[in-house]
C-alpha cells in the first residue's frame, strides 16, 4: 500500500474512535441528566468527557527520546526493484518505552507497509550495555520510479493506556534513497570501435591508455601523405604509411531531451510522471552504460541550453554509476518548467547552440534520444551530423514525422522505440524507414561488422 504521510498534520493530538465515542456518550448522558435532573448520571457524563481530554494531555506530554539510524540494502536500487530498509532504534531515556506504533515516512510513489507495533524498549544502558535499550526493525520498500527520495523520519503513534487519544511524532532524521533508471542490456556491441582519420581501429584496453602504437603498413589509396613513414619506405622499397592504433580514450556523445516541449495537459504537470520522458531516460541510461562498459569516454548533453543533464563520464572510476546517479536526479519536465518560471524566463530559448565538443580529426559516435524537442534544436542536431560516425537518433512516438525525415535526410539513422524492452535488439535490426538510402545502411553494417571483429 502506498505510504505517504507528508500531507498529514504532525504533532497534533486527536481522539481515537473509542475516545470520540466516549465523548459523544458523555454528551448524551449530560443532556439526559440535565433534562431529568439526575445528578448521578451527570457524574458519569463528566467522567466520560474528561477521560478523553486527559488522554489528549497524556499523549501531548509523552515525549520519546529515541535515536534512529537507517540503512538500505542495497544502497542504490533500480526503478522497478526493491530495497530492504533497516532501522536501529535506541532508547535514550531512563524509562522504558512501549505502547507505540511505527512506520517510516515514505514519499509517493514509493510503496511501504503500513503501521506496525513497536516492540518494547528498555531503559538506556549507558554503563554496561546489553542491548535491551535497542530494537531493530526492517521492511521492504518498493521503488516503481526513478528519483532521489528522502526516507524518514520515523513516525510514532503515541497514545494513552486506554487508547482514547493518539499523537503522531517524528523521530530521527531523513536519509536519501537513490532510485536509478532501469538499464536494458543491449544485444551486440554497437560502439566498440573508433575512427581516426577515416581508418577504423578496434578499441583496446591498455595499461597506458594515452600512448599510440605506430605500425608501418603499405600505402593505400586515400591515405594522407603526412602519414608516410619515410624510414620504413626506404627499408622496404615501397611506400609505407604510419597506422596509429588507438589506445587512448575514444569519445562518444549523447544528447538527451531533458526538457521536452509541447505537453500542456494537466495529467503531466508538476511532479506527475511523463512516461515518454521516463522511457527516454531509460534509453539514455542503457546506451550510456553500454558505451562506458566498452571503454568510451561519454559526454552527455541536454538538447536545451541551460537544462540539467550535462556531464562527462569515463571508466574506470565508476563512470556508469555516476551516470545513473545523475540520471536518477534528473528533474521531470514539470519540475524543470517550474524552475524556468522561478528564474524569470526560459533558459532553453536562449542564444546557446549545440556545438561540437572540440576540434577533432575524425568523427565520433553520436547518439540522440528525442522526446518532444524544440524545432531549432533539431535543426542544430541535423547540422552536427558531420561530426558523428555513426549518428543514431532514438525517437519516441511523440517526435513529429517531419523532423524524423529531416534527420534522415541529414544522414542520421533513425531508431523508433515504444517500450524499453525494444532496446535489447533494436540496434542490430534493420530500420523500417527509408531515408538517405543504401549508402547509409552500408556504413551502419560496416560499423557493426567492425565492432564484431574488434577484440
Amino acid at each position: 500500500m502506498p505510504a505517504s504521510s507528508r500531507r498529514q498534520p504532525r504533532n497534533v493530538p486527536r481522539l481515537t474512535r473509542r475516545g470520540a465515542g466516549l465523548v459523544v456518550i458523555g454528551a448524551v448522558l449530560a443532556g439526559v441528566s440535565l433534562w431529568f435532573d439526575l445528578r448521578d448520571v451527570l457524574l458519569l457524563a463528566f467522567v466520560a468527557i474528561a477521560m478523553p481530554l486527559v488522554g489528549l494531555g497524556y499523549a501531548m506530554l509523552r515525549l520519546p527520546r529515541l535515536a534512529v539510524t537507517r540503512t538500505f540494502a542495497p544502497a542504490t536500487v533500480a526503478a522497478g526493484g526493491s530495497t530492504r530498509v533497516r532501522l536501529t532504534v535506541q532508547n535514550r531515556s531512563r524509562r522504558p518505552f512501549d505502547g507505540a506504533r511505527w512506520r517510516d515516512e515514505v514519499p509517493s510513489p514509493l510503496l511501504a507497509p503500513g503501521e506496525e507495533v513497536l516492540p518494547g524498549i528498555g531503559s538506556w544502558e549507558r554503563a554496561l550495555p546489553s542491548g535491551d535499550d535497542t530494537v531493530r526493525l526492517d521492511y521492504l520498500l518498493r521503488t516503481p520510479r526513478r528519483g532521489a527520495y528522502p526516507i524518514g523520519p520515523l513516525q510514532l503513534s503515541l497514545g494513552d493506556p486506554f487508547g482514547l487519544a493518539v499523537m503522531r511524532r517524528a523521530v530521527g532524521g531523513e536519509r536519501e534513497l537513490l532510485v536509478t533508471p532501469r538499464v536494458t542490456a543491449i544485444d551486440g556491441a554497437i560502439a566498440r570501435s573508433a575512427a581516426v582519420d577515416g581508418a577504423r581501429h578496434g578499441l583496446q584496453r591498455r595499461t597506458n591508455p594515452n600512448s599510440d602504437e605506430l605500425i608501418a603498413r603499405e600505402y593505400r589509396y586515400g591515405d594522407p601523405l603526412r602519414r608516410v613513414n619515410w624510414a620504413a619506405t626506404a627499408r622496404r622499397g615501397e611506400l609505407m604509411v604510419r597506422e596509429e592504433e588507438q589506445r587512448g580514450d575514444p569519445e562518444a556523445r549523447l544528447f538527451l531531451d531533458t526538457a521536452p516541449r509541447g505537453r500542456t495537459d494537466e495529467a503531466h504537470r508538476g511532479d506527475a510522471p511523463d512516461f515518454e520522458f521516463e522511457l527516454a531516460v531509460e534509453a539514455a541510461a542503457s546506451l550510456g552504460v553500454h558505451l562506458l562498459d566498452r571503454g568510451y569516454r561519454l559526454r552527455v548533453d541536454p538538447l536545451d541550453d541551460g537544462a540539467p543533464g550535462r556531464g562527462e563520464y569515463r571508466e574506470p572510476g565508476g563512470g556508469a554509476a555516476l551516470l545513473l546517479d545523475d540520471l536518477a536526479r534528473l528533474p521531470t519536465p514539470g519540475q524543470w518548467r517550474r524552475r524556468e518560471r522561478a528564474g524569470g524566463g526560459s533558459a532553453a530559448n536562449g542564444a546557446g547552440r549545440l556545438t561540437a565538443t572540440r576540434e577533432r580529426r575524425a568523427p565520433m559516435p553520436g547518439f540522440a534520444v528525442l522526446v518532444r524537442p524544440a524545432d531549432e534544436r533539431l535543426a542544430e542536431l541535423a547540422a552536427l551530423r558531420a561530426t558523428f560516425a555513426p549518428a543514431v537518433a532514438i525517437v519516441l512516438p511523440s517526435v513529429a514525422e517531419r523532423w524524423i525525415e529531416t534527420l534522415e535526410h541529414a544522414d542520421w539513422r533513425i531508431i523508433r522505440i515504444r517500450r524499453a524492452a525494444e532496446l535489447a535488439t533494436v540496434f542490430t535490426a534493420r530500420p523500417t524507414t527509408v531515408g538517405a538510402g543504401a549508402a547509409r545502411e552500408a556504413r551502419w553494417d560496416e560499423f557493426l561488422a567492425g565492432e564484431r571483429d574488434a577484440p
